[in-house]
């Protein structure tokens, strides 16, 4: 089956490719936008190409809407931010192809318009009509209460605290889930 594309009154949705590098570099500049990412650290033109493009094609699925969706404004076709797609520890050895995680970057100016909402949400409506997803999870820095809020309005429900792992140390983090069927 399938995936459709999310319908929303506001925003356009369309799954990402190789060819638009250009806005994940823009997005990822914004230190306020890394800063529960990377610590604040700006993405390099050469991480974006060599790292980020590659780990996204990896788990690209269109007809399972795994990737990352760009998210445009219906009003004046905007680039405002992506929401991620993709199974749960997929690049671990035992991937979940049952439990989607979800996640979002979104630019500054498009902070507090509900926009990552609206497009989660929809997103999240169009995976649970897949009868092969059985929960859709995602994980958060403990201090990214923007985050947390989001995964609370997408219905998400506490699961456990846990110290996310990164090249510059470890951070306390949560991960949120529910089960969709």
């Amino acid at each position: 089956m399938k995936m459709n594309t999310p319908v929303t009154t506001r925003l356009n949705f369309k799954l990402m490719n190789e060819h638009d590098w250009p806005q994940l570099f823009e997005l990822d500049q914004d230190p306020a936008v890394m800063q529960y990412l990377t610590r604040g650290v700006p993405s390099t033109l050469a991480q974006i190409k060599n790292e980020g493009i590659p780990r996204m094609l990896a788990y690209r699925n269109e007809d399972k809407g795994w990737g990352l969706w760009q998210i445009t404004t219906k009003i004046n076709n905007t680039f405002i931010g992506w929401i991620l797609i993709r199974p749960m520890d997929f690049f671990s050895e035992t991937p979940r192809f049952n439990n989607i995680e979800i996640g979002w970057r979104f630019k500054q100016a498009s902070w507090g318009h509900g926009y990552a909402t609206e497009a989660a949400l929809a997103l999240c409506d169009e995976l649970v009509k897949n009868n092969e997803v059985k929960a859709i999870s995602a994980t958060a820095i403990v201090s990214n209460t923007a985050s947390i809020k989001i995964m609370k309005k997408l219905g998400l429900q506490f699961i456990k605290n846990y110290s996310h792992k990164d090249e510059q140390g470890s951070l306390p983090a949560v991960l949120y889930s529910k089960n969709v069927q």
